[in-house]
């Protein structure tokens, strides 16, 4: 297949995928394709970095508990934080296929990043892995001190359908009164379950890592009816009202499916007031930015986000 806008390790990526001839995510069952992706995102993810500490912890919440894993900088606080929120389509990823952007983050920014576990599809459809993700950040907000975090410097972030939640977790606090969130960074995220049909999903519907297919089995699995998808907290596009939400980062890969939805909801954010940064990171795929290992444009938006969030 001919691909010219992407870079040429992007290109080695993909066919060294082809090549190996593993079946498309969405053939899988959901367990499956957990298995899949972690192996497939551990190869390339790159060497995890040393940090102060890293604890495995349980947040209690309604009838179960929330697994986080907070790693922590060697010196004393108090310190800015991210809540980082794994992207792969509320079904697949965990704590360990985005352990080393976690450590990465903490490491170069100084700060205590908690990464939450939140309870994936179709196990648990829309709205639990949002239910999680703001229990987790109130927690942290309510905890702060303890923890070695200043609780002016709180930010939430992540990529995928983890850059979506960090969206509708702004989105949410605002609505509800939640903690005050300083920060908000979305990497190449999900902000519209309601439509596939922007001219990038046209352009990279196939051959290009994420598909559209593959982006409708994710959707299938997560929403728990079609009726779903419009609601703001699942497609943060939607939402009638994106006024005083927290300044904003978002980072979009030029042969994604999700690049033109990242960068509208960018400018929906920037024409309501909010001081918004978009980058768009030529010739780069979706997930390059799990990728670091082999991905030098990767390392680099690792790198960027390090830097905001450092300087929170």
């Amino acid at each position: 297949m001919t691909r010219p806008k992407i870079y040429p390790e992007v290109r080695a990526v993909l066919e060294g995928g082809e090549a190996q001839g593993a079946p498309a995510i969405e053939t899988l069952a959901p367990a499956e394709a957990r298995q899949a992706v972690v192996e497939a995102i551990k190869a390339l993810a790159g060497t995890p970095e040393e940090v102060g500490r890293v604890e495995d912890l349980r947040i209690p919440h309604a009838a179960h508990n929330i697994p986080v894993r907070m790693y922590t900088p060697p010196r004393d606080g108090p310190f800015p934080c991210l809540l980082y929120f794994h992207g792969g389509g509320w079904v697949v990823c965990d704590l360990d296929t985005h352990d080393v952007v976690c450590r990465s983050i903490a490491r170069g920014a100084g700060a205590v990043v908690v990464a939450v576990d939140y309870r994936l599809a179709p196990e648990h459809k829309f709205p639990a892995a949002v239910e999680d993700c703001y229990a987790a950040t109130c927690w942290v907000a309510a905890n702060a001190a303890r923890l070695g975090i200043d609780p002016n410097r709180i930010a939430v972030g992540g990529d995928s359908a983890g850059g979506n939640l960090a969206a509708v977790m702004c989105l949410k606090s605002r609505d509800e009164g939640g903690p005050a969130i300083a920060l908000q960074v979305m990497v190449y995220p999900v902000t519209n379950l309601a439509s596939l049909d922007t001219p990038s999903y046209a352009e990279f519907a196939e051959g290009y890592y994420l598909t559209r297919s593959e982006m409708e089995w994710f959707r299938a699995h997560y929403l728990a009816g079609p009726g779903d998808a419009r609601n703001p907290y699942a497609s943060p596009l939607l939402a009638p009202d994106l006024r005083g939400l927290p300044p904003a980062v978002m980072i979009t890969a030029e042969c994604d499916p999700l690049r033109d939805e990242g960068e509208a909801y960018a400018r929906r954010l920037a024409d309501a007031g909010v001081t918004v940064t978009c980058t768009r990171y030529a010739g780069m795929i979706h997930p390059f930015f799990s990728l670091g290992g082999f991905l030098a444009q990767g390392r680099r938006a690792v790198e960027q986000v390090t830097a905001v969030v450092r300087g929170i």
